[in-house]
C-alpha cells in the first residue's frame, strides 16, 4: 500500500488498490468494469484489495472510461400508469444492490419523429441500456436503432418480439383462453368482450385468446358483443354501457384490463345489476384495482413486476451481484386469479 493511504481523511485511490493487489492500474480498472479475460486469481486479489481499502470507484470516471452512464432508461408510451409503475418497481428490484440507476423516458409513438427523438436522447444521455415497453417495443425499428447505436436493449411484450437475448414475453393469449373457458364451464354462453387499444400487440393477443375459447366451445361472437376500449377506466364504462344495452345482454364480460373492467362494473351498477348475480366480470393485469373494487375482481395476473426484473437482468446481468432468473429465461406465464366477480349465469 502506498504510504499516503494512511493519511487522515484521505480516500483510497485506484493507485492504492493497484499497489495493494500488486497489479497495474489498468488491471484494476478492468476488474471494476467487469472486463473479460482476467484470471480468477487476479480478479479475486483486486476485489480483496478493494474491500480491504474501502475503495469506492468514481462513477464519473467509470462512465467516461466505458463511454456510458451507469443508468438504464425505460422507454414507454403506455396509457396505463399502473403498468409503467409496476415495470419500474421490477427494474428497481433487480438493480437495488448495484450501482445502476433508472431513468424513465416517455415518448410519443404517434409522432413521425419518434425514432429521431429516441436516438437523440440515447446519444445525449448515453445509458448503459434501454428497456422498451409495449406498444413501442412492438416496432422492429426501435430494436434496429439500438443495435445501430451499440446500445443494449430488451423489448417487452405479450408475444416474442426479438431473439431471446433481447426479449421478455408473457403468455396473454393462453391465459385469456383459460379465463373464458372457466366462464363457459360455469354455463355462460353470451360473453361480451372489451378490446384494448388498436395497434397494441397485447390487445390483439388477448382478443385472440378470447376467440379461441369461444370457437373451441362452438359459441358465436356477434359483432355487437365486442366493444372497443383503450385500457382506461372511462373507455371501460362506455364499452360496458354499450354491451349491457344489448337484448339479450351478455351474462359475462371479459375486459382486456382491470381498469376497463372497473368501468364495466360502474356501468352495471348504473343499470342496477349486481355482480356476480346478474353479470360475471373478468379483467386482466391483477393490478391493485382488482382488489380495491367490490366484489373483488377475477382477473388474469400479468407478471409485470417479474417481467421488469427479468428485463433488467437480461440487460445488465453482468453488473448485478445476483440474479433471480437464469440467463436463458424468456417467457413468464400470465395466470388466472379467481375472486368474487364470477358465478354461474342467472336462471332465465
Amino acid at each position: 500500500m502506498s504510504s499516503g493511504s494512511n493519511q487522515p481523511n484521505r480516500k483510497p485511490t485506484i493507485n492504492d488498490v493497484a499497489s495493494q493487489a500488486g497489479v497495474s492500474k489498468k488491471t484494476v480498472s478492468r476488474v471494476i468494469n467487469g472486463s473479460q479475460g482476467l484470471s480468477v486469481t487476479t480478479r479475486e486479489r483486486v476485489e480483496q484489495a478493494i474491500l480491504a481499502l474501502g475503495y469506492v470507484p468514481n462513477p464519473q470516471a467509470r462512465a467516461l472510461a466505458l463511454g456510458r452512464n451507469f443508468a438504464i432508461v425505460l422507454l414507454h408510451d403506455n396509457p396505463n400508469a399502473q403498468t409503467v409503475q409496476n415495470f419500474e418497481r421490477g427494474i428497481l428490484d433487480a438493480i437495488r444492490h448495484s450501482e445502476l440507476a433508472l431513468m424513465v423516458r416517455p415518448v410519443d409513438r404517434r409522432s413521425p419523429a419518434m425514432l429521431d427523438d429516441v436516438a437523440a436522447f440515447l446519444q445525449q444521455q448515453r445509458p448503459i441500456g434501454a428497456i422498451i415497453l409495449p406498444p413501442i417495443s412492438e416496432r422492429d425499428e426501435i430494436g434496429a436503432l439500438c443495435r445501430s447505436m451499440g446500445v443494449r436493449f430488451v423489448r417487452v411484450g405479450s408475444a416474442a418480439l426479438d431473439d431471446d437475448d433481447h426479449s421478455v414475453t408473457s403468455t396473454d393469449r393462453i391465459a385469456v383462453t383459460e379465463a373464458c373457458r372457466l366462464l363457459i364451464a360455469m354455463g355462460h354462453r353470451r360473453i361480451g368482450f372489451v378490446r384494448g387499444p388498436q395497434g397494441f400487440r397485447s390487445a390483439a393477443e388477448r382478443e385472440l385468446g378470447f376467440h379461441a375459447a369461444m370457437e373451441a366451445a362452438g359459441l358465436p361472437v356477434p359483432p355487437d358483443y365486442s366493444a372497443q376500449g383503450d385500457y382506461r377506466f372511462e373507455s371501460g364504462r362506455s364499452a360496458g354501457r354499450l354491451l349491457l344495452s344489448l337484448d339479450p345482454r351478455p351474462t359475462a364480460i371479459f375486459a382486456s384490463n382491470d381498469e376497463m373492467a372497473a368501468g364495466v362494473m360502474h356501468a352495471a351498477f348504473e343499470r342496477n345489476l349486481q355482480i356476480p348475480r346478474d353479470l360475471s366480470l373478468v379483467g386482466f393485469d391483477d393490478s391493485p384495482t382488482a382488489t380495491h373494487v367490490w366484489p373483488s375482481l377475477t382477473t388474469v395476473r400479468w407478471p409485470i413486476r417479474d417481467m421488469g426484473v427479468l428485463a433488467a437482468e437480461k440487460l445488465v446481468g453482468d453488473f448485478l451481484p445476483s440474479r433471480r432468473f437464469s440467463s436463458d429465461f424468456v417467457h413468464l406465464p400470465s395466470e388466472l386469479v379467481e375472486r368474487a366477480s364470477i358465478a354461474p349465469p342467472p336462471v332465465a
